[in-house]
């Protein structure tokens, strides 16, 4: 049984080592929520709310959490008993509607410190198979093609095992072409548009369909599978779905009218690890590959994100990168590191596996405020 005894929230600022860039914006220095839960034992677990500071990804930000997670969240997990992790999930969806970002910063939390009660790795309790998980890496929008290609080949030789380019309407066409022939056929290598196009850009995107790309990522919006669909009819490239997919319904109504073959699938954004692994098993069943996105976390979400990445299904290199791609100096130690283009799942520990550098945490610490204790 898991009763929390005390909610406590933290928002951090971490300096990026570059600013990232996307069609929605850029991001230099990352706001983060991190929510700590302490049950009756005093037993711990972490979790991250992967929402930006302004609504272009989401309508959830860094602020509607935080005020979400306290007002609502909270009161439904601190001082009512669990007998599963998965009960967390299932009492906030059935009282809150939307917030999954927020829902989910509490929900992986619980999974962690249920994994650490009984002992075990997350991945474990989660169902995970594997040792090592394949990561990629996205590289932001760059002034010029050169400067994108440098970059590209960078990533090549440090041995990621997937490519993936932001691109927006001004940026795309000779942007990849000059990466796909600066690093060859044999190099996976796919697209990420972050719902920057719409159907009267249609001529651009099937224009992509010719440079052998691993998939087309989210060209349009997320609430728009219909016309997802009726560019899916035109190309040859799958599309994937990201923004989309926030429940096991829209993945069941993607596959309804195929408007996508290839789900990137991030737990914070579809409420937690429960309605992941759900989505991950109904994608298993209709037999869509599946695959881990990265929203620029800490090493506390990488962790929970390695850890769903162990299940079987996720069957493509995700957004996984180690964390010296992002930050100067993470919150975990130790911090994230890639190996012939994989990371290791920390199978051998309790929990998600790092542990957290809380005089760091306390450094970087701009507001908290706890519920419960």
């Amino acid at each position: 049984m898991i009763e929390i005894a005390e909610l406590s929230l933290r928002e951090i600022s971490l300096q990026l080592r570059e600013p990232f860039h996307i069609s929605s914006g850029s991001t230099d220095v990352r706001r983060v929520v991190l929510v700590r839960l302490e049950d009756r034992d005093g037993v711990e677990g972490w979790g991250e709310c992967v929402a930006g500071e302004t609504p272009h990804y989401s309508s959830e930000t860094v602020d509607t959490a935080w005020l979400a997670i306290r007002d609502w969240v909270a009161p439904r997990v601190v001082g009512i008993p669990l007998s599963r992790p998965e009960e967390c999930h299932e009492r906030l969806d059935a009282a809150i509607r939307g917030h999954r970002m927020a829902r989910a910063a509490a929900e992986m939390a619980v999974w962690d410190l249920a994994a650490r009660r009984e002992s075990v790795a997350l991945s474990v309790l989660l169902g995970g198979v594997r040792d090592r998980v394949a990561t990629g890496i996205s590289l932001g929008l760059q002034p010029d093609p050169a400067t994108l290609v440098r970059k590209a080949i960078l990533a090549r030789d440090a041995g990621y095992r997937r490519i993936k380019l932001k691109i927006a309407p001004d940026r795309d066409i000779s942007f990849v072409s000059a990466v796909r022939e600066a690093l060859g056929e044999s190099v996976p290598l796919s697209v990420d548009a972050n719902a920057a196009y719409s159907l009267a850009d249609i001529d651009r995107l099937k224009a992509l369909d010719g440079l052998d790309l691993t998939m087309l990522e989210q060209p349009f919006d997320g609430d728009d599978l219909v016309r997802h669909a009726a560019l899916q009819r035109v190309l040859r490239t799958p599309i994937c779905l990201d923004e989309s997919i926030t429940s096991t319904a829209r993945l069941e109504d993607m596959v309804t009218l195929d408007a996508g073959r290839i789900v990137n699938l991030k737990p914070g954004r579809v409420g937690g690890l429960t309605e992941a692994r759900t989505i991950h098993d109904h994608a298993g069943r209709h037999r869509i590959p599946v695959w881990c996105g990265g929203m620029l976390e800490t090493g506390v979400g990488r962790a929970h994100n390695v850890a769903l990445a162990s299940l079987p299904q996720f069957e493509l290199p995700g957004d996984l990168s180690p964390s010296a791609r992002y930050w100067v100096r993470d919150i975990v130690t130790p911090p994230w590191t890639m190996e012939d283009g994989t990371l290791r799942v920390p199978r051998e520990h309790s929990g998600i596996g790092v542990d957290i550098d809380h005089d760091y945490v306390d450094d970087l610490t701009t507001r908290a405020e706890t519920i419960g204790g």
